[in-house]
């Protein structure tokens, strides 16, 4: 059986969210290319939110995250998975406290990822900042 580029990707993908669940930034930083396109709304509120462009910039958001956030309360569920060739697209829901400040916060989430020769290149994601902005102030 042959694989094909979109089969691929979700396999890439697929890995990715495994390694971000285990928080393993080593994992991560091997599966991200060596300079990524990352766009996410900076928001200087939030310190996980903020422009990165290389692999173990990536990669240390998951940490980042896991350092500020309560990790009995972080969520984050997939509605839709979608592959066209090295492009994915996956949305839903995502929420979580703000260790420093004990407040919440929830958001939809779009996240597009494009995979080439294994690696992600790309990482845009979108979603509400502004509640997470809001958790984060005292």
């Amino acid at each position: 059986m042959t694989t094909t580029t979109a089969d691929a990707t979700r396999a890439t993908v697929e890995k990715f969210l495994t390694l971000r669940l285990a928080g393993d930034t080593e994992g991560l930083t091997a599966l991200f290319a060596d300079e990524v396109d990352w766009q996410l709304a900076e928001n200087p509120v939030v310190p996980w939110i903020r422009p990165r462009s290389t692999a173990a910039e990536c990669a240390a958001q998951s940490a980042e995250l896991a350092e500020h956030t309560v990790a009995e309360d972080a969520h984050a569920s997939v509605d839709t998975f979608l592959v066209d060739g090295a492009d994915a697209v996956l949305t839903g829901q995502l929420s979580g406290t703000v260790r420093a400040t004990g407040k919440s916060f929830a958001s939809p989430f779009a996240l597009r990822l494009t995979v080439e020769n294994g690696r992600i290149t790309r990482h845009h994601l979108y979603e509400n900042s502004v509640s997470i902005a809001a958790a984060c102030t005292p």
